[in-house]
C-alpha cells in the first residue's frame, strides 16, 4: 500500500485508480495513482508541485513556462506506461488512464507521429520497439554527487517545455543560486544558432539548460561558447564516445554530420552580474517523422556506438563538466581550455566555405587564435571571423 501523504490543511489521499473531484476535499484538488505512484494537483497551491513520486522516485515534472505547472495529458501517462517495452493491452491502458481504447489507439498514432517506434499486435497490445530510459531527477541528482562532488542549486525535469533555455531565463528562482539546470523529455520550440529549429523526438535525445551567474560581468565571456564545446566534449569521451569532434564555433560532428549543438545566451550588465544560459542538444536516437525535418546531415549515439550511453549519466556528466569549465573560466584559466578545443578541432586544415552576412569565403581552415576567433585563408590573405557571424558548411 501506498504511504499515506499529508500536508497542511489537506486530509490524507491515495488510491490506486483515478477519483472523481468530488470524493475529495473541496480545494480543487484531483488525485490518482499510475504504476506504484501518487500524484496530486493542487488549484490554489503554488507551492505544491503537481507530483509526488512514491514508486519512482524523481519523474519528470509537468510542463513549465516561466514557473507555471501546468497538469500532466494523458499522453505522457501513457507513454510512462509503455517506458519499460513490455506489451499492455489497450483494455489495460485505458484502464489505467480512465480513457477509452479508442482513446489510447490515437494517443499511440500521436506518438508515433512524433517519432516513437510503438508496436501494436493483436491480442497483445501496444509496446515500445525499445524501452525507454526516462530523466530522473532523482537519479541525476546522486550521479552527479558520485562522479562531480556537487550538484546545481536547482534541478528540474520536465515533460515538455517550449525550450529549455527559453524556461531558465525566465526562471522565477533566477537569484535562488548560481546555478540552475533543466532537462526536458520533449521540446515544442527547442532552438539552434541564429533561430535555426532544433528537432528531437521526445525521450530519445538529450535537451538540456545550465544557466549560471557571473558575478563580474561579462568579461573574458568571449569563449564561453567554446569552453561549453570543451565540456561536452569530455563528457562525450567519458561515456565511450571516440569519433566526435568540433566544429566552431559550437557543433559536436562525427563523421562529418551533426551530433550535438551549443546555444549561448547571456544576459546583464558589462560591468555587472551577467547571466549565462548555455543549452545543450544531443542526438542520442533519431527515427521516424521527426527526423526527416532536420535541413542537414546529422548522426546519433545509436549509429556511432555499439550501445548508446545511459542517457540520465550522459546528462549529468554534461552538467558537471559545465560547472567544471564554468568555474575554471571564471578563475581566468581560459588558456587551457584553448589549448583543449584545438585537441578536437575537425575542421582545421580543411577546406571550407564560410557565409558571411554580405559575402561567402572559401579557403582553407587554419584554426582559432588566442581568442577564440576562427581563422580561414583565403586567396587574398587569412581572414579572422568572430562568432555569430559565419556558418560553415565544409566542402568535399
Amino acid at each position: 500500500m501506498l504511504p499515506v501523504l499529508r500536508f497542511p490543511g489537506i486530509p490524507p489521499a491515495h488510491s490506486w485508480s483515478w477519483s472523481s473531484p468530488g470524493s475529495l476535499p473541496a480545494v480543487g484538488l484531483a488525485s490518482g495513482v499510475l504504476r506504484g505512484c501518487t500524484r496530486l494537483i493542487g488549484a490554489g497551491f503554488p507551492w505544491l508541485e503537481w507530483r509526488l513520486w512514491t514508486g519512482r522516485q524523481g519523474a519528470p515534472s509537468g510542463a513549465g513556462v516561466c514557473g507555471k505547472l501546468p497538469v500532466m495529458t494523458t499522453a505522457y501517462d501513457l507513454l510512462q506506461a509503455l517506458s519499460d517495452g513490455r506489451f499492455r493491452s489497450g483494455q489495460v491502458l485505458g484502464e489505467m488512464l480512465g480513457i477509452s481504447r479508442a482513446a489510447v489507439w490515437k494517443h499511440v498514432n500521436a506518438w508515433r507521429e512524433k517519432g516513437l517506434d510503438i508496436d501494436s499486435v493483436p491480442g497483445r497490445g501496444y509496446r515500445l520497439a525499445e524501452p525507454l530510459e526516462l530523466l530522473d531527477e532523482a537519479l541525476l541528482r546522486r550521479l552527479l554527487v558520485d562522479e562531480f562532488g556537487r550538484k546545481p542549486d536547482v534541478l528540474e525535469v520536465h515533460w515538455r517545455l517550449d525550450s529549455t533555455n527559453t524556461h531558465l531565463r525566465c526562471h522565477p528562482l533566477a537569484g535562488a543560486g548560481k546555478a540552475l539546470a533543466c532537462l526536458a523529455e520533449e521540446q515544442t520550440a527547442g532552438r539552434g544558432r541564429r533561430g535555426r529549429r532544433w528537432v528531437s523526438p521526445p525521450a530519445r535525445n538529450l535537451c538540456l539548460s545550465l544557466a549560471w551567474t557571473f558575478e563580474e560581468g561579462m568579461q573574458g565571456l568571449d569563449v564561453l561558447s567554446l569552453a561549453a564545446g570543451v565540456a561536452l566534449m569530455r563528457a562525450l569521451r567519458d561515456s565511450g564516445v571516440r569519433e566526435a569532434g568540433l566544429k566552431w564555433p559550437n557543433d559536436v560532428l562525427a563523421r562529418d554530420r551533426k551530433l550535438a549543438g551549443i546555444l549561448v545566451e547571456l544576459s546583464g550588465e558589462a560591468g555587472g552580474p551577467c547571466r549565462a544560459v548555455i543549452g545543450i542538444g544531443v542526438n542520442i536516437r533519431l527515427e521516424g517523422g521527426e527526423a526527416g525535418r532536420i535541413d542537414q546531415p546529422w548522426i546519433d549515439l545509436a549509429r556511432l556506438c555499439p550501445e548508446p550511453p545511459s542517457r540520465n549519466r550522459l546528462a549529468a556528466r554534461i552538467l558537471g563538466q559545465l560547472m567544471a569549465v564554468l568555474d575554471a573560466l571564471e578563475k581566468g584559466e581560459r588558456g587551457a581550455f584553448m589549448d583543449e578545443w584545438r585537441r578536437y578541432d575537425v575542421v582545421s586544415g580543411r577546406q571550407v566555405r564560410v557565409h558571411l552576412r554580405h559575402e561567402t569565403l572559401t579557403g582553407e581552415a587554419l584554426g582559432i587564435d588566442e581568442d577564440g576567433a576562427f581563422l580561414v585563408q583565403t586567396g587574398r590573405g587569412c581572414r579572422r571571423l568572430v562568432s555569430g557571424e559565419v556558418s560553415l558548411r565544409m566542402t568535399t
